[in-house]
């Protein structure tokens, strides 16, 4: 028997449509200028939604089929030739382009029901579906992600204009198989491309193909990201390879999904997750069209699972840690893609940073290693080993080389030598044909997770070069214990520091087993970060912002950084029992 409705659910996201439509029928035959097809697509089935909704202030209004019809022209004039559409940097994309077939199907869907005041309304839908079909059938993509969206909006069109041709093109691209890994994660390892497109596409050919394996990839995929929540109610993103790697992402675009399916595999778990996904309240104007398209969404919730804390997660695909007790939750992380590949570029996961600490408000962002060494960067590991239940080493081994002359045999009398890449900078050398020399460095950092933080133990051998250990806490405290340098710095050279935040507070402790004193503050040259020449050879940087507290010398060094929380006994992940909020 199915679960009653959830009227609150459905009235919040009403309210949230009404939000984004409303305004939009003030001046309903306004040009949307500046609007992108996107843009349109997704504002024309807001629309059409809110008009369907009893529980919109737009129900049955004619100025909202006024406002669709304005936005509806100007998506027709966006299409090119190609039926594709024109505007942003990809250019003549089907899968940009399929991002607004989408939403103009689900419009269409909407609109076909909604009986002789939407005829226009469905007729200019399905004028601009058919103009873009062609191109989707052949076109192709060029992101992993890219091609679930193509083929979701393939059985879309297949859906409401049948045709065998559109559903041999999705089985081409599902014959390749979804790239999930054996943790659940997705190959970009992105929530944004989680959430907004690979767990979406896959539940929708799942429905329209009745492919249980589909929901089942997304099943998986929302179970893995239980660990990756974090106490500040964002999910994990370090080891994303997109560009989600270097900002927080909300929980909040996981809703529907957690949401549709507790609802329908009665899980507690995902339950929990839903509620502390919409804990803030619920700001998506895309979820009434969801709900009314998928009428599951709309019922009540399971009774959520408790959190089970302490917890301990390895993803071993991706080489991260996760560790949540009632006192903290840290992450290690090892899996960078630039130690193999040598170079930061868009679609590796690049992130430096290897180590964070929640504890309630007191957060510690960031921690990250720079070395003086030839400029290749800051320490990526190229390895993770879990060498205890809640203890691992990272290491990153780099080598530079100095070059001998070209044997005789490789020698050209006119100086002419190919240009090549020898993976720190490029030159008419014909590097591979040379002698070399090797210089290497080696950095190893063991990380003992605690209940209450964790211990690192960090040794740098090889050639004496600068180094600097950078903590980078979270603004909303202040560090106490540590020299103030100026800029939102902080040198760490003796005793300990402690920053706190509220009622909340970590404290670090470092101390040297091995190596000269620790630099002072007067060592500015040393105490700072070094994103390397990948970075500052274009005149760029990765680094981080908020109070950032440096310890640093010049190595060879072994050094111990003990990390402990102390919180109050309020928990951010209390909001998962709180009710659906707007």
């Amino acid at each position: 028997m199915p679960s009653p409705l959830d009227h609150e659910f459905v009235r919040s996201a009403a309210r949230a449509a009404d939000r984004r439509a409303v305004p939009l029928t003030a001046r309903p035959d306004a040009e949307p200028t500046g609007a992108t097809h996107r843009v349109l697509a997704r504002r024309v089935r807001t629309l059409v939604a809110a008009y369907r909704s009893p529980d919109s202030a737009l129900h049955g209004s004619d100025r909202a089929v006024a406002a669709a019809t304005t936005h509806l022209a100007a998506l027709r004039a966006a299409q090119t030739t190609t039926g594709l559409f024109a505007g942003g940097d990809n250019v003549q994309s089907p899968p940009d382009s399929a991002f607004t077939v989408n939403d103009v199907c689900d419009a269409h869907v909407l609109a076909a029901g909604a009986g002789p005041a939407l005829h226009d309304v469905t007729a200019a839908l399905a004028d601009i579906a058919g103009a873009a079909a062609g191109s989707l059938l052949t076109g192709g993509v060029h992101t992993p992600n890219h091609r679930w969206e193509l083929c979701a909006a393939l059985a879309r069109l297949h859906r409401s204009f049948p045709d065998e041709r559109l559903l041999h093109r999705v089985d081409e691209w599902l014959a390749e198989g979804v790239d999930i890994d054996a943790d659940g994660q997705y190959s970009e390892r992105s929530a944004i491309y989680a959430s907004h497109v690979s767990n979406p596409s896959l539940l929708l050919l799942a429905e329209v193909l009745h492919r249980a394996d589909l929901a089942d990839a997304v099943a998986r995929n929302l179970t893995t990201t239980l660990d990756l929540i974090r106490p500040d109610g964002t999910v994990e993103t370090v080891h994303s390879r997109r560009q989600d790697q270097h900002h927080p992402f909300p929980l909040a675009p996981y809703l529907p999904h957690y949401r549709l399916l507790a609802v329908r595999t009665g899980r507690g778990d995902f339950a929990r997750a839903a509620r502390l996904a919409a804990a803030g309240g619920i700001d998506d104007p895309d979820l009434l069209a969801e709900s009314l398209l998928t009428p599951d969404l709309c019922r009540a919730l399971p009774a959520p699972a408790a959190e089970t804390v302490p917890r301990h997660r390895y993803l071993t695909t991706a080489r991260l840690a996760a560790h949540a007790s009632a006192t903290a939750h840290t992450v290690v992380y090892g899996g960078s893609d630039v130690p193999a590949h040598r170079r930061v570029r868009s679609g590796l996961a690049c992130n430096p940073t290897f180590l964070r600490l929640f504890a309630g408000d007191a957060v510690l962002d960031a921690v990250r290693l720079s070395r003086g060494f030839f400029d290749l960067g800051p320490f990526r590991a190229a390895a993770m080993e879990r060498v205890a239940a809640h203890r691992y080493r990272l290491t990153q081994t780099l080598t530079a080389a100095y070059y001998q002359p070209l044997r005789e045999a490789d020698r050209h009398e006119d100086g002419g030598y190919r240009l090549v890449d020898e993976g720190r900078f490029s030159a008419a050398m014909a590097f591979p044909d040379r002698p070399r020399d090797e210089v290497t460095h080696t950095t190893t950092v063991e990380v003992d997770l605690r209940e209450d933080g964790a211990d690192l133990r960090i040794a740098l051998t090889g050639p004496r070069v600068p180094w600097s250990l950078e903590l980078t806490f979270r603004p909303g405290g202040e560090p106490e214990g540590a020299e103030p340098l100026g800029d939102g710095r902080w040198c760490l050279t003796g005793g300990p520091m402690t920053y706190r935040a509220g009622d909340d507070e970590i404290r670090v402790e470092a101390g040297t087993e091995a190596g000269e004193p620790l630099a002072g503050p007067d060592r500015s040259d040393v105490l700072r970060y070094d994103p390397g020449q990948d970075h500052t050879v274009v005149g760029g940087t990765d680094a981080t912002t908020g109070h950032r507290v440096y310890l640093g010398g010049l190595g060879p060094h072994t050094l111990t950084v003990a990390l402990r929380a102390r919180r109050s006994t309020a928990t951010a992940h209390d909001l998962a029992t709180s009710g659906t909020k707007d």
